[in-house]
């Protein structure tokens, strides 16, 4: 597989003469700088692309195109916003750029309690807490019903047996502070948030109330609504796509579970299978995200591709560890669920030029200033250097070996042979 990289821009620490250097071929980015709803214009595209090609890259991915909340949830702009869509995919094309990364997940991207869990090697990973989630939703959001919610709330048969969620939220409350509290709104709403969807800033001076306001526009959607209006996007696009030859592939919810009492439509066997049969097209793709597959207890995650392999047109190779008690971490690209060696071989055999990045890696520490702590370098959460870099050395090696049984020469970019 093409091996790429989720870069941010001009403005990103991580440079690509350093990306150049590690054997990354393709660049993951967007145009970080436009306000969403806004056209991209081919100026802009050119300007980056260009920028990209000059240390010996390509532009491989767009990740992401947004689909603003109006278009996911049925607004009264909706039409005018698929036009917006429509022309900037043009101007993509135009500019020799033909794979959209996208979601479809209301409001919320993706979504971890603590950016920075212990490992047992001393780095840290991001994790998943379902206590501290139900308390952000119940005693920070105060959203209506949650409580009701979580006492259902039930895990997957195998899976936090005798938890009670709602008892443990009740039981943190009680040691919570506004400091806590502060923390926890943070990694929900602005780290993870911010540099993904645009709907959020470091600079919101009151991002829960916002956060409020965005669940606001989603009353009355259910998991049919919400589908309904994926559809119609998609129905909308697809004579653009097919004019452009431009691949639209949907990035499963993370984590795969209803939360907030929003809808998800992108978590199961049966949710892809929804979207790719409702609009049966080419162009009409999947983001075979490893990492948020094997969050979901219920999700087989080698099954999943070797159905899917055929209609995936990005890969996102990590993997997660789920924990007795259903709580999940990122787990090494070379352990958790998603068995990444398996992956490997079925998607090389699929497709060997299928663009791929190893997505979020675990953050290495030291003492401060140290050569290996990575908490000084400003990245994105999730998105280290030496972390991804260790991982992309992992996945650098499966793909070599995979190759090799397969019959497919290997060349390490950037080296004589």
């Amino acid at each position: 597989m093409e091996k790429t990289w989720r870069w941010f821009g001009k403005k990103d620490k991580i440079t690509l003469a350093q990306l150049r250097q590690i054997g990354v071929e393709g660049i993951v980015t967007a145009l970080h700088d436009v306000p969403l709803g806004e056209v991209w214009t081919r100026e802009k595209i050119r300007d980056l692309r260009e920028y990209i090609e000059s240390y010996g890259m390509r532009w491989s991915v767009v990740e992401s195109l947004p689909v603003v909340e109006t278009i996911k949830y049925g607004g009264p702009d909706r039409d005018h916003q698929i036009e917006v869509y429509k022309e900037s995919l043009r101007n993509l094309a135009a500019e020799g750029i033909h794979c959209i990364c996208y979601n479809f997940m209301p409001v919320l991207d993706w979504a971890r309690t603590d950016l920075f869990h212990n490992n047992p090697n001393g780095a840290t990973n991001l994790y998943f807490n379902y206590a501290e989630f139900a308390y952000f939703d119940i005693y920070i959001l105060k959203r209506p019903g949650a409580r009701e919610e979580w006492e259902k709330f039930q895990f997957p048969e195998g899976w936090g047996e005798g938890r009670s969620v709602i008892a443990e939220c009740d039981e943190l409350a009680k040691t919570m502070t506004p400091e806590k509290d502060h923390k926890l709104v943070e990694n929900i709403v602005i780290k993870t948030q911010g540099f993904v969807s645009g709907n959020f800033s470091e600079n919101d001076e009151a991002p829960v109330q916002k956060f409020r306001e965005f669940l606001d526009l989603y009353k009355g959607i259910d998991k049919a609504k919400l589908r309904a209006n994926m559809k119609y996007f998609l129905e909308a696009i697809m004579p653009v796509c097919e004019e452009c030859n431009m691949n639209m592939c949907v990035h499963p919810d993370d984590p795969p579970i209803e939360i907030l009492g929003l809808p998800r439509i992108v978590r199961t066997e049966e949710d892809i299978q929804w979207f790719l049969d409702a609009v049966p097209n080419k162009h009409n793709g999947l983001t075979f995200c490893a990492g948020s597959l094997s969050a979901g207890a219920y999700n087989n995650v080698v099954d999943l591709a070797k159905k899917f392999a055929s209609r995936t047109h990005f890969v996102h190779l990590r993997s997660c560890h789920i924990f007795p008690n259903g709580d999940f971490t990122e787990a090494s690209h070379l352990g958790g669920r998603a068995d990444l060696i398996e992956l490997c071989r079925i998607f090389e055999k699929e497709n060997p030029a299928l663009p791929m990045r190893v997505d979020h890696g675990m953050t290495f520490t030291d003492e401060p200033g140290g050569i290996m702590d990575e908490s000084s370098h400003g990245h994105n959460a999730g998105y280290t250097l030496l972390g991804r870099m260790f991982a992309m050395g992992q996945v650098q090696g499966i793909l070599a070996t995979v190759d090799r049984e397969l019959g497919i020469e290997y060349k390490q970019p950037g080296f004589f042979d």
